[in-house]
Formats: structure tokens, sequence, C-alpha cells
């Protein structure tokens, strides 16, 4: 730019007009007027760029005003809709699937889902891993849809709220420690068997013990003695045919004639002995069984 020098003059005189002694140019000129052009033009691309790539990305994950992709909110909250991956933990007050559709929960190691208090500790702990099902609390619990108790779990006791637990395995069930039940019974044709390989085997009730076979035998096996013994009242076998097979015969002195008649003795000890029936008792010619 030129900048032009005036003068004032009254008329009738005049004056020589001085020449352009300084002159000053203000601007930008030559590369770096370039450079500014260039630099304006890279941010202007750089703008549609950006521009382009907010596009792109709004219309890829599905962005709209009632959330992205899959994920809507509502007023309930979140609503997530298909298959969801998380990498990291998931947070939540409660997670429900649809009225038509299960819930999943899938992981290519073990499903963890915690229960913390206010101070942020782990009250309670379920792990669901490849080999086995790990539960951390003080109770465990499961109902039925009506609210009653089916499984409970404590230090303490495990309580079974079923009107029957059924036992479908070929070698039973195994106690370790005494069991207390109301009745224990067998399936409709199959035997009920209680065993105690090496120790004993003990049924206490304060108001009676029944055992009943409505279509078959009852057997009692020991190796050693089977006692039945009643404090306060008798010992009734109540049968059309009592047998004793095995009851050693009673001997004596002189050898007798038997006719196929014996006669049940009892030592003084308790012990059962078979004599030779006679026309009266023959328990004492044969007691030498008691010695």
């Amino acid at each position: 730019m030129v900048r032009e020098q005036y003068t004032t003059t009254t008329p009738g005189t005049s004056l020589e007009r001085p020449k352009n002694e300084y002159v000053y140019k203000i601007g930008i000129y030559g590369w770096r007027k370039r450079c500014l052009y260039l630099f304006v033009l890279l941010l202007l691309i750089i703008l549609v760029v950006n521009f382009s790539l907010t596009i792109w990305i709004l219309k890829v994950m599905w962005f709209s005003p009632t959330g992205m992709g899959h994920l809507r909110v509502t007023k309930e909250g979140l609503r997530l809709e298909g298959e969801s991956e998380f990498l990291f933990p998931l947070y939540a007050k409660e997670i429900h699937s649809r009225v038509d559709s299960s819930l999943l929960l899938q992981s290519t190691h073990n499903v963890t889902v915690n229960a913390r208090n206010s101070q942020g500790e782990v009250t309670g702990r379920l792990n669901v891993g490849p080999k086995m099902v790990e539960f951390h609390s003080q109770q465990f619990q499961i109902n039925s849809k009506d609210g009653k108790p089916l499984f409970t779990v404590d230090e303490n006791e495990v309580v079974i709220g079923t009107d029957k637990l059924r036992v479908t395995g070929p070698e039973g069930a195994l106690f370790e420690h005494s069991v207390e039940t109301p009745l224990v019974k067998a399936e409709a044709f199959k035997q009920l068997r209680l065993e105690s390989p090496t120790r004993s085997l003990s049924m206490d009730a304060p108001r009676g013990i029944n055992i009943k076979a409505q279509a078959g035998n009852i057997e009692a096996l020991s190796q050693m003695d089977i006692k039945l013994q009643s404090s306060d009242g008798v010992l009734l076998l109540d049968a059309e045919t009592v047998r004793l097979p095995k009851l050693p015969e009673g001997t004596r002195g002189s050898s007798g004639v038997s006719q196929g008649l014996y006669e049940i003795c009892v030592c003084p000890d308790g012990k059962l002995y078979l004599s030779v029936a006679g026309v009266g008792s023959t328990c004492q010619e044969y007691s030498r069984v008691c010695q």
C-alpha cells in the first residue's frame, strides 16, 4: 500500500506537488501469504474429515435420541437387545430378560456374581466355573414359586423342605453322621437296605419304631450279635409260626430215643437250646449245653 500526502492550497496559488520519497507496504506477500492460504486449506480439510468421521461414527453406532444401537434409554433404566460382551465388571441393581425370552450369562472362563454391603465388602458370591459351582455366603436357600423353602444350607445344618427326598443312585445314600427323618421308604417293587459296613447301626425314637414290609420279608443280618431289648415292656413275637432252625440240641449222660419232638429250654445266661420232648420237662436232663 502507498501512503499519499495531500496539501491544501488557496485558490490562485500554485505549489509543486511533493515527490513520493517514502513508500510503505502493509500486508502479507510472497511465501508467507501462500503458507497462510495452505494452512487455512489444511484446517478446512481437517474440519471436513472430522465432520465426515463424526457422521460415519453416528451411523455405524446407530446413535439416536433414545440410545445407541441395541441400547435404549427408558424410564425404567437401560434396555439392551441382542447379545452383548462386557470387557470389565458390570454393576447393576437388577438384570432381567424380556418376558418372551430367557436370560443367558456366558463367559469363556467363569461367571461371578458378587453382592456387597454399604462398605463395599463382599457379603455373597456365586462363581460358575468350568468344573464346579461355588457359593460363598452365610446361608444358601432355594424356594419354590410359592415362596416355600425347598433347600436350605448354613454352617449348622442342611434342611430339605420337600415332602419327599428321592435318591436314585445305585449305591444309595451315604451318611457319615446321624440322620433324622420320620420315614425311610423304598420305591415300589424295590428293596430297602440299611447297612453299616464297619460300624454299628442304631435307630432311636421316643415313641416307637415301626418296621413294615407289606409284600416281602424283613431280614436282619449280623456277623456278631443281634439284641432285642425292652426296658419296661415285653418282647412280643406275633406270628402263626416261629422258627429257630439253628438252636443247639442239648445232650445228657445216657442217650435217649428221639421221636422228632423237641422242647425249647433257656439257660441261666439266656441261651436257648433244644431238648428231646418227653412226658415231662426234659430241660434239666439236657442242660449240659449250658455249662
